[in-house]
C-alpha cells in the first residue's frame, strides 16, 4: 500500500473480506425478514445478535444496532430512546458489524413496513446515494473528502440532510483500529477498493426520521446490490 492509512494486518485476504461481507449482508436480510410492527426496538436488537451468533460470528468490534421510527434520526454514537415500538407504517434500519473469523464485516440498510411514501423514498435514496458516491469514486480520482462533499450536496438536492457524524471508516482483518482510526470523509487520498466502509445516513430536514445504508467500497465486479 502507498500509505499507512490503507495498511492491512497479517491475516488480511481478499477471500476473507468478501466472505465477511457476504455473511454480513446475509444477516441483514434475515434480521429484516423477522422484524414486524409491534416489536420493541430492544427486542429487535437482541434478535439481531442471536442471528449473528447463530451464523457462528462474534459481536466484537462495533455495537449491533436496529433502530425504529424516530430513533433512525439519531447519530450512531447517541443511544436510542428506549421502548420505541415499530408502527404499522414505519421505517427502521439495521447496522451490524460481525467479526467473521479474522475479518471485519460491516453493513447496514433501511427498510419500511406498511405504506409510508416518505419513509420509502428516504430508504431508497440512502441506497441510491451510496451507489452514486461509489460511481464517482470509480470515475474520478477523488479523495474521501471529495466523495463526502459530493454526498452532502446530492443529499440536499434529494431533499435530505447527510449526517456528518457517519463519515465512513477503515475495514480490514481484525482489528482495523490498530492500523488506522481516521474517517473516510477526512481521507486526503483516493480510497482503494476493499479498505473502506462508505456510510450514508440521510435525515429528514424536519427531524422526524432517517435512513441508513453502508457497505464496503468495492469495484462493480464485486458488488451485488441488495434488494430491500
Amino acid at each position: 500500500m502507498s500509505n499507512t492509512a490503507e495498511r492491512v494486518g497479517p491475516a488480511f485476504s481478499v477471500d476473507g473480506m468478501m466472505r465477511a461481507r457476504a455473511e454480513t449482508r446475509k444477516a441483514i436480510k434475515e434480521i429484516a425478514a423477522r422484524i414486524r410492527p409491534g416489536m420493541i426496538e430492544e427486542d429487535a436488537v437482541d434478535m439481531a445478535k442471536e442471528i449473528i451468533r447463530a451464523q457462528g460470528h462474534a459481536l466484537s468490534w462495533h455495537p449491533t444496532r436496529v433502530r425504529f421510527g424516530a430513533n433512525t434520526m439519531k447519530p450512531m454514537k447517541q443511544a436510542s430512546a428506549p421502548g420505541i415500538v415499530l408502527g404499522e407504517n414505519d421505517i427502521f434500519f439495521i447496522d451490524i458489524a460481525p467479526r467473521v473469523d479474522d475479518w471485519e464485516g460491516d453493513g447496514g440498510a433501511a427498510f419500511v413496513v406498511g405504506h409510508a411514501s416518505e419513509y420509502a423514498r428516504c430508504a431508497a435514496d440512502a441506497e441510491r446515494l451510496f451507489h452514486e458516491v461509489r460511481a464517482m469514486w470509480r470515475a474520478h480520482a477523488w479523495t474521501g473528502q471529495q466523495l463526502y462533499d459530493f454526498a452532502a450536496q446530492r443529499a440536499g438536492e434529494m431533499g435530505w440532510r447527510l449526517n456528518p457524524d457517519l463519515p465512513g471508516h477503515r475495514v480490514s482483518d481484525f482489528p482495523h483500529a490498530a492500523i488506522h482510526t481516521g474517517s473516510l470523509a477526512d481521507y486526503t487520498a483516493h480510497p482503494s477498493s476493499m479498505r473502506w466502509i462508505l456510510e450514508i445516513h440521510l435525515t429528514d430536514p424536519q427531524g422526524r426520521f432517517g435512513a441508513f445504508f453502508e457497505d464496503m467500497l468495492l469495484d462493480d465486479q464485486h458488488y451485488v446490490r441488495d434488494e430491500a
